[in-house]
């Protein structure tokens, strides 16, 4: 009988290591269309589908560990990347629209 449990333990070990070797080679391919996404939308939804990864890996890791702290970063973690990825599309937003009004004052002056 104990040897069932500790046959579960094993299997919840494999599933949970390759998740997260899955998950690290998706923050790796989000990385690139990041770096190499042709417009700026996105590069803000690779971005923020990376903070979406990191955040289930840090959850992951909370129950391989076993460390009930990790839940916490793990929450920290998804307000921090929340607010960044508001940042970025505010930004994204005032160079999109100051960009718009210069080519409305450039076809106004014509």
């Amino acid at each position: 009988m104990g040897s069932g449990i500790s046959g579960l333990e094993q299997a919840y070990h494999v599933l949970f290591t390759a998740a997260l070797i899955f998950l690290a080679l998706m923050v790796v391919l989000c990385l690139i269309r990041a770096i190499i996404g042709p417009r700026i939308a996105d590069r803000i939804v690779a971005v923020n589908m990376m903070g979406t990864m990191v955040m289930v890996m840090i959850a992951i890791l909370a129950l391989m560990l076993q460390e009930g702290y990790l839940a916490d970063i793990c929450l920290i973690y998804a307000m921090i990347s929340f607010l960044a990825v508001i940042v970025l599309t505010k930004v994204y937003m005032g160079v999109y629209l100051e960009k718009k009004e210069k080519e409305e004052k450039k076809h106004d002056s014509n």
